[in-house]
Parts: structure tokens; C-alpha cells; sequence
């Protein structure tokens, strides 16, 4: 079992409430007062779980410099209340930087039992090879 110290739990639970802020923020045609609360508990949550050097040093890698670009700037036009042009700058900085995790989790899920019969299935399979293959860095 994985033990957290008492910060990194405090930073599970901001990064668990960002998450749930942001989906219900969507869910509700985009609320940009939702989506601001969930987006900044987000990023502290995630500066607490991994520290604030370390969730520095990982925004600001100068091969990231782009998709730290458009994660932030989506976090920026979010907050002066353009919600639905934000998130979508949210979701292409986010997957360019969490790009390197994919084929970690795609191989992490493909041993869970349901789970992994789900991305056996015909279609969603080739999605999963792809998501799954080694990207190279931008």
C-alpha cells in the first residue's frame, strides 16, 4: 500500500473536488463559475500531491512550453469568462502534457479484468493501440 503524507492527501482531495467541479461545470452547459473553481482546485490539488517545485519544474520543461501554453491560457480565458473556447484550450494543453502517462495508463487498464475486456472490443481496440503506442515529444 502506497502511504501519503498528510499534504498529499490534503492535494488528492483538491484534485478529486477540481475534477468533480469541472465535470459538473460541463455538464451544466458550461457554468464558467464551476469550471474556474474546478480548475483552480485542480492545479493546487496537483501542486500539492507532487510539491510546488516539482509541479513547476514539470508545467515549465522547455519541450512543454506550448502545452503549458494552451493548459493555462485555457485556465485564464476560463476565469474572464469565455468558458466553452477556455476548456476547449484546456483539453488540447492537457493532453499534449499528459501525453507521456497514456500508454502507462492504457497498459494499467488493459490488466484490470472488466476493464480490460472493454478495450478488446473491435472499436475501441485500434482506439487503445494508438493511445497506447509511444509518442514522440513536440
Amino acid at each position: 500500500m502506497i502511504s501519503l503524507t498528510d499534504s498529499q492527501k490534503i492535494g488528492m482531495g483538491l484534485t478529486g473536488f477540481g475534477v468533480f467541479f469541472l465535470f459538473f461545470g460541463m455538464v451544466l452547459f458550461f457554468d464558467k463559475a464551476l469550471l474556474a473553481i474546478g480548475n483552480i482546485l485542480f492545479v493546487s490539488g496537483l501542486s500539492f500531491v507532487i510539491g510546488l517545485e516539482r509541479t513547476f519544474r514539470f508545467f515549465f520543461q522547455r519541450h512543454k512550453f506550448k502545452a503549458t501554453g494552451f493548459f493555462l491560457g485555457g485556465v485564464f480565458v476560463v476565469l474572464i469568462g469565455w468558458p466553452i473556447i477556455g476548456v476547449v484550450l484546456e483539453v488540447y494543453g492537457f493532453f499534449l502534457l499528459f501525453r507521456g502517462f497514456f500508454p502507462v495508463a492504457v497498459g494499467f487498464i488493459r490488466r484490470v479484468p472488466v476493464l480490460g475486456w472493454l478495450l478488446s472490443l473491435p472499436g475501441i481496440s485500434t482506439l487503445a493501440d494508438k493511445i497506447g503506442e509511444s509518442n514522440t515529444m513536440v
